[in-house]
């Protein structure tokens, strides 16, 4: 097991061990690598659809709002790599920076999280939430995070230098607001792809971060591809109860509130009719429906 050059970094080993559920592909450094596919088809999923499921399902504690945002018409997709920040503490400031030059990192502190990004990665920072002396990112390492993700970030900090942020095209951060400090000499980064703490949510390293205007989600890996299809079955069900509705045959009263058994019969039997258009194909919604597939 090679040893992280940063106290609470998690190895690739450790990564694995502790994403026992996911059984698919995995990035270079043990991350679960959710499919390109997935990630464009939880830009449909929203944040409240996420958050229902999965806080049915116990996880309670993804979601976190109230953000600032940079480019907000953009949706933010990708798959978690994290890094946490403390207080400096100058003994343990000059350990984590001779053990970083001997791994063979170059630069400051707050750009190693940045080298280790891969596209359709997001960058997610815990920064304690500083306004003051919080930024880790401006508008140059901004510039060398879309090189590298193609993405955004989760700044729980400030950002500094907006408005060369803002010239990023295609970059999207979600922030604690803006402030011209910064925070390197202030604080240490003391992991990368470890558990991280966003206000009341917990994100591990290759989690879905699915980001909109409700705020931001963290999905874990191996319910990523479930979540999406609730959400398209959600889409499916408004298709059909229009369809319904347009043909007269129930009233606005019972398509828009719980729906009764036969109306759940009555639907079953249409997607059984076979219908190319759909989001997603009937017999997959059939399955999750009666339980197979979560």
């Amino acid at each position: 097991m090679t040893e992280p050059y940063l106290p609470m970094s998690m190895s690739r080993e450790q990564i694995i061990a502790f994403t026992p559920e996911w059984e698919g592909d995995r990035c270079d450094d043990g991350r679960p690598r959710v499919p390109d596919a997935i990630l464009e088809r939880m830009k449909l999923v929203t944040v409240t659809e996420a958050w229902m499921a999965m806080n049915n399902r116990e996880y309670a504690f993804q979601y976190t709002g109230n953000w600032d945002r940079v480019n907000p018409d953009k949706v933010l997709v990708g798959r978690a790599l994290t890094a946490v920040y403390m207080p400096t503490r100058p003994s343990l400031r000059e350990t984590i920076f001779a053990k970083a030059r001997a791994a063979g990192q170059v630069g400051d502190q707050v750009s190693w999280p940045i080298d280790a990004l891969s596209q359709g990665d997001v960058y997610v920072a815990d920064v304690m939430g500083r306004v003051a002396r919080g930024p880790v990112i401006g508008d140059n390492l901004s510039t060398a995070i879309m090189r590298k993700s193609g993405n955004g970030t989760v700044q729980h900090a400030a950002v500094r230098d907006m408005e060369g942020i803002m010239e990023v095209e295609g970059f999207t951060t979600f922030n604690r607001g803006v402030h011209p400090s910064y925070a390197s000499l202030s604080v240490s980064i003391m992991g990368i792809n470890c558990p991280v703490r966003i206000d009341d949510a917990m994100v591990f390293p290759g989690d879905v971060v699915l980001g909109k205007v409700d705020g931001v989600i963290f999905v874990p890996a191996h319910i990523a591809e479930k979540i999406c299809i609730i959400s398209e079955i959600v889409r499916v069900r408004d298709i059909f109860g229009k369809f319904r509705l347009n043909q007269g045959k129930y009233l606005p009263g019972e398509i828009d509130g719980k729906w009764e058994e036969h109306i759940e019969k009555d639907f079953l039997g249409w997607l059984a009719e076979g219908h190319a258009d759909l989001p997603v194909p009937a017999a997959t919604i059939q399955d999750f429906l009666q339980g197979r597939t979560w």
